[in-house]
């Protein structure tokens, strides 16, 4: 079966024709998808579907699949003390048309919508039972055992990507190494939380990851909102005042803050202070 959206690895399935895609879905699963729930993003799309669950399809470049495979959502069902969608059911398929995989997931509906986009510009003004869910689950996530390492933005996470990224944004003069590896989300957002009970989804990419990545790319997410940035930071403390939590949160940042960082985007100018101010405190270690 060929499907109707184009090739080539630049696909952005907010503009393409995904309705071949949906029906070829609907037919592996037998579930019918409320088109008027359709949530499309740059290479996932997801919608309700009849028997009250949710179902999310991504489209990856075989480049980014790797040998572990992106079962994530699958392999995250057997963690444990974690507030997170139960997995149902999936099904996968390589594009005829393009070298690239397509893999859908059904899980439970969340308890509440996501927060808002990955970078929020006002406070969500969450309970303190949030932020108490938020720790638990991140803690019982740590403690977990894995033999899958994180993909944040598709990408395998190692030593040297680490090392790259940090010293291309803030400089070389400190040492990057690693000494803690431990189970991660590593697309932590607001995007990927809901609310007002806490829940975390979109597990495609978990897996083992340097400690304080999750902590690190939520406090990133939050500095456009400077109280919000300020709980997560006091929520997190263990982690971000880590050494490899700082290694991390510079890895967060460089995403955003390096030197191509867009202008007008508001998290930068604290993210490079910040930024200074850890290397300073790396340098004299």
């Amino acid at each position: 079966m060929t499907l109707s959206v184009s090739g080539g690895t630049a696909v952005d399935l907010r503009v393409e024709s995904v309705e071949d895609v949906l029906e070829h879905v609907e037919q592996a699963l037998h579930v019918h998808m409320d088109r008027e729930t359709v949530v499309r993003k740059r290479r996932s799309v997801g919608a309700r579907t009849d028997r009250q669950s949710w179902v999310r399809i991504e489209r990856r470049g075989l480049d980014r699949i790797g040998t572990q495979g992106w079962n994530g959502t699958e392999c995250a069902a057997v963690l444990d003390g974690i507030a997170k969608p139960a997995w149902c059911a999936a099904v996968a398929w390589r594009d005829r048309a393009a070298p690239a995989m397509w893999r859908a997931d059904e899980t439970s509906l969340l308890p509440g919508a996501p927060i808002g986009s990955s970078v929020l510009a006002v406070d969500p003004q969450l309970s303190e039972a949030w932020w108490r869910a938020l720790n638990a689950s991140l803690d019982a996530l740590a403690a977990q055992h894995t033999s899958r390492v994180a993909t944040p933005d598709t990408v395998l996470i190692t030593q040297p990507v680490v090392t790259e990224a940090v010293q291309n944004a803030f400089g070389s003069g400190f040492d990057t190494a690693i000494s803690t590896w431990v189970p991660a989300h590593a697309d932590l957002n607001w995007a990927n939380v809901s609310g007002p009970e806490f829940c975390l989804f979109d597990w495609e990419d978990w897996g083992n990851a340097p400690q304080g990545l999750d902590s690190a790319s939520l406090w990133g997410s939050s500095l456009a909102v400077p109280a919000l940035a300020d709980r997560v930071r006091r929520e997190r403390r263990g982690d971000l005042e880590s050494r490899d939590g700082m290694l991390m949160t510079l890895f967060a940042f460089s995403k955003f803050a390096g030197p191509d960082a867009h202008p007008e985007d508001p998290r930068v100018e604290p993210a490079r202070l910040e930024a200074a101010r850890i290397v300073a405190e790396l340098q004299a270690r």
